[in-house]
């Protein structure tokens, strides 16, 4: 009876085994190629749900839409509502499913605060292994749309609308756009043919494009060689926080401060320059721009000099750093008494309307946060002569006379002149 045993629990353990180690094994997918049969009817971990798993086996059949997403992504957050009006919508047709990565505790931690109760209604697998090696990718939102059991196309969360379900369904020719996300350390769109070549390297590259590149984020990344950065890389943005970006950076060089308002547009229509969104919120592609330039490092110093040149010379518009005469903020002291100067080694920074500690922390920093605020109603510049790190605490600063109360507490004030500064100044060509 013993050994009968034994061996029914050997081969149930055999079998277990060999399940096991065919899901570890799947490889990722590309196009056309079907789904490992295991996967249908392999359990899957789901939360906001009275069962604690859940199988593919009964939508095999159906247009299934995997929703990849993570608790810190607003942009998938915020498509839940349309993946649940669309799942209405067709009803049996589909199945639209949220997958995350992050564990059942994490994903139940998140539905019961505030903002997640909004989404308490969304079923959504948790903890997965299975389908990120199946479909990796390197951000969220990310859909991958499986039909007949085979992976039909991957895309950004933009395209899943009731025109492209009809498409699939009703099958027509498909208006999707395949998305392969793509990281940051590669130049953008720089063929992997260049890897294969020996003996070659790259001692500048350039690339400028409008539209948005589905397979990219929103946003910046560098080519570094040590703290050195001889390249930089924009995705998916609007042109003036492109020229606010390399103006920054050219501004920290020269220590002083860049902000918004050391910006003066003057362009007929600034809209296609300024906002890549509509008055209801939704992106306006062709507002979007990617720009990626890279220097020598013997030339790294004139990277976003170069920048803005390039970018001038390339897009509707001019942008140059010049002088003007304008009104400004003069932070000052009011007597040679040095109340600021910190009595601290260690460096804390907290700063806000209702509260603001800074210890051992620079003036510059403290101009830069400062000329943030809402109320300041012009460029803020230091003059106080201070070189060495200070201390200051202020109380609620809700507007400018709140803020000059405070800081004359430390014999120091802020007083509007017109003086000469460096601004950005974009034009039309």
């Amino acid at each position: 009876m013993k050994n009968i045993f034994c061996r029914a629990f050997l081969s149930l353990f055999l079998t277990f085994l060999a399940f096991t180690t065919g899901l570890s094994q799947n490889k990722s997918l590309t196009i056309g190629e079907a789904l490992p049969e295991s996967i249908w009817s392999t359990p899957l971990q789901i939360v906001n749900h009275p069962q604690k798993t859940m199988t593919l086996n009964q939508d095999k059949d159906k247009l299934i839409l995997l929703d990849f997403w993570n608790t810190w992504c607003s942009s998938c957050l915020i498509s839940f509502p349309k993946m649940e009006e669309l799942q209405k919508q067709f009803g049996d047709k589909i199945k639209i499913i949220p997958v995350s990565n992050q564990d059942r505790l994490t994903l139940e931690k998140f539905f019961a605060t505030k903002n997640g109760q909004r989404y308490k209604q969304v079923v959504s697998v948790a903890g997965d292994k299975i389908f990120h090696q199946l479909f990796p990718h390197k951000g969220v939102p990310y859909i991958v749309w499986i039909k007949d059991g085979k992976l039909l196309n991957t895309t950004d969360g933009a395209q899943v609308t009731e025109k492209t379900i009809k498409e699939l369904l009703g099958g027509e020719s498909s208006s999707l756009q395949t998305v392969v996300q793509r990281g940051r350390e590669r130049p953008l769109m720089l063929s992997e043919d260049f890897d294969q070549e020996k003996g070659i390297s790259m001692l500048s590259y350039s690339f400028l494009a409008k539209g948005r590149i589905r397979g990219m984020g929103f946003g910046s990344g560098f080519h570094r060689s040590g703290q050195t950065a001889y390249g930089r890389q924009f995705t998916n943005l609007s042109l003036l926080e492109i020229f606010s970006a390399i103006t920054d950076e050219i501004f920290q060089k020269q220590k002083q401060a860049f902000n918004k308002k050391r910006i003066i547009i003057e362009v007929k229509d600034p809209k296609p320059l300024e906002n890549p969104k509509d008055e209801q919120g939704n992106i306006v592609e062709a507002n979007l721009y990617s720009y990626e330039f890279i220097v020598p490092i013997s030339e790294a110093d004139s990277l976003y000099p170069l920048m803005l040149k390039n970018l001038s010379q390339f897009t509707d518009y001019s942008a140059d750093i010049e002088k003007r005469k304008v009104k400004c903020l003069v932070l000052k002291r009011t007597s040679t008494v040095d109340k600021l100067k910190t009595k601290s080694t260690t460096t804390r920074f907290s700063f806000s309307v209702s509260k603001t500690d800074l210890q051992n922390t620079s003036v510059y920093a403290l101009v830069n946060n400062l000329n943030a605020l809402p109320f300041i109603p012009y460029p803020i510049v230091d003059q106080t002569g201070y070189k060495t790190n200070i201390d200051l605490k202020m109380g609620k600063i809700e507007d400018l006379n709140a803020l000059r109360k405070e800081l004359l507490l430390y014999d120091v004030d802020l007083v509007e002149e017109e003086q000469e500064l460096d601004m950005l100044i974009i034009k039309d060509k």
